[in-house]
C-alpha cells in the first residue's frame, strides 16, 4: 500500500522533474538552430533551472517539514507546467530562460519530497533501496528525454512537447495531492501557530555537522558532474567529438543504464549495511570508479565510445547514495532540511558545472561543421574531473569530531 500511495505519485513527479532536466541534451542543436545561441548561451539557458532550484532549496526543506511534501510538491508542480508554458511559447532568448528558471522552481521538491516522504513513512532499514528506486524513477524520465523526445520532434516540435508536458505535470500534481496519505500532516490551522524559531535551528544543525561538510564536495562533485554532463553536454560531445548524427540512442543507452545502476547500486549497498558496512564506505568506491571511467572517456580510452557513456550512465549517480547516511544522522524532525541543504551544495554546483563548461568549450573556435574540437570538451570535462578527485581527497583526509548520533552512520570510525 505504501509503495501504491507514496511511492508511486512522488517517483511521477521526479520522472517529470529528471525530463524536465536533460532534455535540453535532446533539443540542443534544435535551440541553437532556432535562436544562433553559442555553446556559452546554451549552457546559461539550460542552468537557468539549476539557479531556481538551487535559490528555492533553503526555504523548501522549510515547507517539507512545516507543510508535509504532498502539499508542497503538488503546488510546486504547477508552477513548473506554467514554466513549460512560457518556454513553449516564448521567441527570445530572454523569455526561454525565464521559462526554463520558472521549470527549475516548480520541479525543485520532486526530490527532496519524495525523500523526505520516504524517512517519514519507511522503516530505517529500507531508506537506501526507496532512495535507489526513486533516482531510478527519474532514470525514466530520462529516458523518456532522449530517443523518443527526438521522435516526437519530427511531428510536434520543441514547442509543441513543452505545451504537453505542462498537461502532464498538472495531471501529475493532482496525482500527488489527492492520492498520497495526509498521516502527520499537519492542518493549516496548527501551521499557523507552529513556534517560527524552528527552521534556523534545524538548518543550523545541518550546517554545523563536521558529517555534513566531510560528506558534501564528494555528493556535490559527483553529482554537478553527472547532472551537469547528462543534462546537457553528453549531447553536443557525442555529436562533436563521438561522431554520432542521431545522438537520441546513446542518450537513451546511458539513461538505461542510469535506471539499471541506480537500482543496481542501492540494492548492494543496502545490502552490504545488513553485514555492518557503513554507507559512506561503498559510496566513495563507487564515486572513484566514476572518475576513472571519465578519466577513461577523456583519454579516448573506449573505442568505440558507446560503451563508456553507458558505464557513464551506469555508475554516475553513486554519490546520491550518501543522501541516505545523512538522513539517518539527524532526527526525523529535520528530515526536509537534511535532504534539502545537501540538495542545495549539489545543485549550484550543478548550475555552475553547466555553465562553465560551456564557457571552456568556447574558449576554442568552432570548427567548419558548427561543433567544437576534441580539445575543448577534453579540457572542460578534465577540469570536472580535478574537482571530483580534491572531493575524494577531502572526504579520506578530514575526520570531523564525532556529534552524538552522526558517527553512527557516517563518522569516523565507520567510515
Amino acid at each position: 500500500m505504501l509503495i501504491l500511495r507514496v511511492f508511486i505519485p512522488f517517483a511521477a513527479g521526479y520522472l517529470i522533474s529528471y525530463g524536465f532536466r536533460v532534455v535540453n541534451a535532446a533539443i540542443a542543436q534544435n535551440l541553437i538552430q532556432d535562436l544562433g545561441i553559442g555553446p556559452a548561451d546554451l549552457g546559461l539557458l539550460t542552468s537557468a533551472y539549476f539557479l531556481t532550484f538551487a535559490a528555492v532549496q533553503i526555504p523548501l526543506g522549510i515547507y517539507l517539514d512545516r507543510f508535509g511534501p504532498r502539499r508542497t510538491e503538488a503546488v510546486l508542480l504547477l508552477v513548473a507546467a506554467v514554466g513549460a508554458v512560457v518556454f513553449a511559447t516564448s521567441s527570445s532568448l530572454a523569455g526561454l530562460v525565464a521559462g526554463r528558471a520558472l521549470i527549475g522552481l516548480g520541479v525543485s521538491a520532486c526530490l527532496m519530497a519524495g525523500l523526505t516522504a520516504y524517512v517519514l513513512h519507511f522503516p530505517k532499514e529500507r531508506l537506501v533501496l526507496a532512495n535507489a528506486a526513486h533516482m531510478a524513477a527519474g532514470g525514466l524520465g530520462a529516458l523518456v528525454a532522449t530517443a523518443p523526445v527526438q521522435w516526437a520532434l519530427g511531428f510536434i516540435g520543441w514547442r509543441g512537447l513543452f505545451l504537453i508536458a505542462a498537461v502532464f505535470t498538472v495531471a501529475v500534481a493532482a496525482f500527488v495531492y489527492l492520492v498520497v496519505p495526509r498521516d502527520g500532516e499537519r492542518s493549516p490551522a496548527a501551521v499557523r501557530t507552529a513556534a517560527p524559531a524552528a527552521p534556523p535551528i534545524g538548518y543550523g544543525k545541518v550546517f554545523a555537522s563536521g558529517v555534513f561538510w566531510r560528506i558534501a564536495p564528494i555528493t556535490v562533485a559527483a553529482q554537478s558532474t553527472f547532472l551537469a554532463i547528462h543534462g546537457l553536454w553528453a549531447g553536443p560531445w557525442l555529436r562533436d567529438v563521438g561522431g554520432f548524427a542521431n545522438t537520441g540512442e546513446p542518450l537513451f543507452l546511458m539513461s538505461c543504464a542510469m535506471v539499471v545502476g541506480m537500482l543496481s547500486m542501492g540494492w548492494v549497498v543496502e545490502r552490504l549495511g545488513r553485514i555492518g558496512v557503513p554507507i559512506m564506505s561503498a559510496v566513495v568506491p563507487l564515486v572513484a570508479v566514476f572518475v576513472a571511467i571519465q578519466s577513461a572517456i577523456v583519454l579516448g580510452a573506449f573505442d568505440p565510445v558507446l560503451p563508456g557513456w553507458i558505464l557513464f550512465g551506469l555508475f554516475g549517480n553513486g554519490g546520491v547514495l550518501a543522501f541516505a547516511a545523512l538522513s539517518h544522522a539527524f532526527p526525523k524532525s529535520i528530515a526536509g532540511r537534511v535532504v534539502s541543504a545537501l540538495n542545495l551544495v549539489c545543485i549550484v554546483g550543478a548550475w555552475a558545472a553547466q555553465w562553465g563548461i560551456g564557457l571552456v568549450i568556447e574558449a576554442w573556435p568552432p570548427l567548419a561543421s558548427g561543433g567544437y574540437p576534441a580539445d575543448a570538451y577534453r579540457a572542460a570535462f578534465g577540469m570536472m574531473i580535478a574537482f571530483e578527485a580534491l572531493a575524494i581527497a577531502w572526504y579520506l583526509v578530514f575526520r570531523p569530531r564525532p556529534q552524538n548520533t552522526e558517527t553512527a552512520v557516517a563518522g569516523p570510525s565507520r567510515s
